[in-house]
Order: structure tokens, then C-alpha cells, then sequence
């Protein structure tokens, strides 16, 4: 028999935590801030910090699980095992194609930004990208872990410069400036297209803020993932706060919400303001810095829950292959080939094919925050107190409270036109996943159904994470 296949816990303290800080920035801040000002005004702000207490809702309870039990698949294990393998199955594969999705989507970001100054094809652009950060997640998780940390570090650095110096502006401590805040009601007021404007941002800032869960994927794969776990768990209130919530207030001040500059680039239209030589090529740099940490970020998070799926015997057993590295090589290499293939659907058939899956994917993300959060309610009933180092607050109903407002956001893109297809669109994927799982499970015994069971489990002698199946003897032949 061959020893379980084995993840390397390369990511310390430092690479784990800025993974979590700089997790929730990326091109949906930098940019797509500007759209949801535009739309919403200075109530906008409303719209983030309302979306980041779902979001902070959402991290505790995966934090409370993810504590009481590290896993590599994290919320893909969760749902299985609090509602069963066709949930596990559901999470896992809808995760893994959302952001196989992205990966081809932000190449395509980061290559038009990099057009600005190289005049080269789109496509070759994009392929270099994917190539470099496809290289960055084989060579190790370490690699993978260093990258993100001094990419991730210039977003917060770009945030927390912006926050000082807007800060200085808006209260007057700048060259010829006096203290003023009237923009944030002197355009048609604070709210100016109504409160109906607000909940149709909601939609859009809950996307910007995807990311915070990589944090407990990645921390399956450090020494001791419990303490990384709650650490980036609690620390999400701040960073929420901080980057999102206070980046806007200062964004609505420092420009009108109907300047038109907003929309394009809000950050390089407020820097223009205060004076900033270069901001425009500034912040172009920063976005292309947050594009590729979401580059790198999502081809390892979507090898991960391929491998995870692999060594579940719900994807084809080869992709559990893991390198000398200890990272899973195949798994890299097929979610890198599948995002690209992306970025071609995008240069030869951006009406059809791009638009079907840009369409997808925005609702997929809801969803399986639904199922985490029903998750956390079925498995905090099953778990003894003494595991529950992170508990969710005021269980059972700020759990609720999350689940309601999701289902209302859904419920909302059902309703509005412009987003129906989208709602429509994610919705036919899980009810395609779901299918293929109990076809699947029907059809195939052992290489593309279910089930084997395992736990991770740190190795004392090695510091690696192991997955270890669970009363399950599998054959050397199955993992080579």
C-alpha cells in the first residue's frame, strides 16, 4: 500500500495572515467601488457595511468549524458531513468552477492593464500570466505563500496609504485645504437614488468581498492550523472595517459621487484630486499587483478542493498525485489549463460562451454561503463543547439572521431583471452538480463516486498535512 497522500505545511504565521488581510482586496475594491458609488451614492456606504457584517457572520461560523476540525477541504467537508456527500460533492465542485472562472477572468484583467504599457496580444499576455502563477503554486505551497504575502502587503500598504492621506484631506491638514464633508450630502443627499439603490449594491459588494475563506483552506496546510484559523477569523471584523467600510466614507468624501472619474477608477480619481503626481499609473500598478494575488490565490484554493475532491473519490483519482514539493501537482495543472481555456472562450466568443460563465459564477458564491451557514447550525448541535475554541455568536440566531439575508439577496436576483439570468444560471449548475452526484454514485464504485472518508491530520514527524482515510484501505495503484 502507498502512504496518504501528503500536503507539505509550508505557510507560516506571517504568510497566513496577510493571506487573510489581503483576501478581501482585489480589482472588486479598487474598481468596482467606483460602480457602486456611482449607482448608490454616499449611501453606498450603508451597502459595504451591511455586506461586511454578513461576510464577518459567515467567517465565524466557518471558523468555529474550521477549529474544531482543520480541513484542507474545509466547507466542502463541513457540508458533507453535516448534510450529507451530495452537499460535500456541491461545494467542492460549484467552488472549485467558480474560481477556475476567475483565474481565466482576472488574467484577462491583469493582461489589459498590462496592454497600457506593452502592446502585445491579449492572449499572450494572459497565457504569460498563467503560466508564471502556475509555476508559483508548483515549485511549493511556500512559493505560493511568499508571493501572496508581498503582493497582499502592497494592497494593504495602497489602502492604508489612501486612508491617511484622504483622511488628512477631508480634515483639512493638507496644503490649501480646508475641512469638508459636503460632498456626502450636497449632491442630491446622502441617499440620492433611494433606498432601493442599496440593496441592489449589495449584490455587487458581496462579490468584491469573496475571498476571506481562503484563509482556513490555506491553514490546513500550516503547523498548527487551529491557531491560524482563529486568528484570520477573528481579525475579520478589523479588516472589513478598515478596508472596506472607512476606504468608502473617505471615497464619497475626498470626490461627488457623480463625478464621472469614479466609475472608471475611483482610488486613481481621488488620488488626481488631492494632487498626486502619477496616480492614474500608480494605481494601475496596484490593481495589477491585486489581480495577480487573485491569480495566484485562486489556482491554489481551486487545486486545493480538486485534490480535496480527488482524495474523496469524487473527481478522478490521479489528481490526488502530490509532487516531491508536497503540492498536487495534476490539480494545479488541469484548474490552470481549465482558466485559460477561459481566457480563449473570452477572445474567440465574449457574447456566448464568457458571458455564460462570467453570468455564473456571481450568485454560485451565495450559495454555497448558505450551505456553510446551515452547515455550522447542524454541526454545532453534533460537536462537544471542549472543541469549540471559536464559537459563533448569539447561536443560533445571528446564524439565521445570515441565512435570511442571503436567501434575500438571492431572492432579489430572481426579481430583478438585469441579474435574473445570473440567479437562473447558478442555479442550473448546482442542480447540474447534484445530478452528477447521484449519477455518479450510481455508475462508478471507486473511480469517480464516493466515498472514503478522512480526516487531516498533522504529522508529528514531518509537519506535513496528511489525508488519512478513514476505515478505508486504499491500493498503491489508486494514487500513482
Amino acid at each position: 500500500m502507498a502512504p496518504p497522500p501528503i500536503l507539505k505545511a509550508g505557510l507560516k504565521q506571517r504568510h497566513l495572515t496577510m493571506i487573510a488581510m489581503g483576501g478581501v482586496i482585489g480589482a472588486g475594491l479598487f474598481i468596482g467601488s467606483g460602480v457602486v458609488i456611482s449607482g448608490a451614492g454616499p449611501a453606498s456606504v450603508i451597502a459595504y457595511a451591511a455586506t461586511g457584517v454578513l461576510i464577518i457572520l459567515i467567517m465565524r461560523m466557518l471558523g468555529e468549524m474550521a477549529v474544531a476540525n482543520p480541513s484542507t477541504g474545509s466547507f466542502a467537508d463541513y457540508a458533507r458531513k453535516a448534510l450529507g456527500g451530495w452537499a460535500g460533492f456541491a461545494v467542492g465542485w460549484l467552488y472549485w468552477y467558480y474560481w477556475v472562472v476567475v483565474v481565466g477572468f482576472e488574467a484577462i484583467a491583469g493582461a489589459t492593464i498590462i496592454q497600457l504599457w506593452i502592446d502585445l496580444p491579449l492572449w499572450l499576455i494572459a497565457l504569460v500570466l498563467m503560466v508564471t502563477m502556475t509555476a508559483t503554486n508548483l515549485l511549493s505551497v511556500s512559493s505560493f505563500g511568499e508571493f501572496e504575502f508581498w503582493f497582499a502587503g502592497i494592497k494593504v500598504a495602497a489602502i492604508v496609504v489612501f486612508i491617511v492621506l484622504a483622511s488628512l484631506f477631508a480634515f483639512g491638514v493638507w496644503p490649501g485645504k480646508q475641512a469638508d464633508f459636503s460632498n456626502l450630502w450636497s449632491h442630491g443627499g446622502f441617499m440620492p437614488n433611494g433606498v432601493g439603490s442599496i440593496f441592489s449594491s449589495v449584490v455587487v459588494v458581496i462579490f468584491a468581498m469573496v475571498g476571506a475563506e481562503v484563509a482556513t483552506i490555506a491553514a490546513a496546510e500550516s503547523p498548527d492550523p487551529g491557531a491560524a484559523i482563529a486568528k484570520a477569523t477573528r481579525s475579520i471584523v478589523t479588516r472589513i472595517t478598515i478596508f472596506f467600510v472607512l476606504s468608502i466614507v473617505l471615497l464619497t468624501v475626498v470626490l461627488p459621487w457623480n463625478d464621472p472619474a469614479l466609475a472608471a477608477s475611483p482610488f486613481a480619481a481621488a488620488f488626481d484630486r488631492m494632487g498626486i503626481p502619477f496616480a492614474s499609473t500608480i494605481m494601475n500598478a496596484v490593481v495589477l499587483t491585486g489581480v495577480l494575488s487573485v491569480l495566484n490565490s485562486g489556482l491554489y484554493t481551486a487545486s486545493r478542493m480538486l485534490f480535496v475532491l480527488s482524495a474523496r473519490r469524487e473527481a478522478p483519482l490521479a489528481l490526488v498525485k502530490v509532487g516531491r514539493a508536497g503540492v498536487p501537482r495534476r490539480a494545479i495543472l488541469l484548474s490552470s489549463v481549465v482558466g485559460f481555456l477561459c481566457v480563449i472562450a473570452a477572445a474567440a466568443a465574449p457574447e456566448t460562451v464568457f458571458y455564460f460563465l462570467i453570468n455564473s459564477i456571481g450568485p454560485i458564491i451565495l450559495i454555497i454561503y448558505v450551505i456553510i451557514a446551515i452547515s455550522q447550525i447542524v454541526l454545532r448541535r453534533r460537536t462537544s463543547p471542549g472543541k469549540l475554541v471559536v464559537k459563533m455568536w448569539m447561536f443560533p440566531y445571528l446564524s439565521l439572521v445570515a441565512i435570511a439575508a442571503m436567501i434575500a439577496v438571492l431572492a432579489q436576483m430572481a426579481l430583478d431583471p438585469n441579474l435574473r439570468v445570473q440567479f437562473l444560471l447558478a442555479v442550473g449548475a448546482l442542480v447540474v452538480v447534484v445530478m452528477v452526484y447521484f449519477v455518479t454514485r450510481r455508475t462508478a464504485k471507486n473511480s469517480f463516486s464516493v466515498l472514503p472518508e478522512y480526516e487531516a491530520s498533522t504529522s508529528a514527524a514531518t509537519g506535513s498535512r496528511v489525508l488519512d482515510p478513514a476505515n478505508e484501505t486504499t491500493e498503491a495503484s489508486q494514487f500513482s
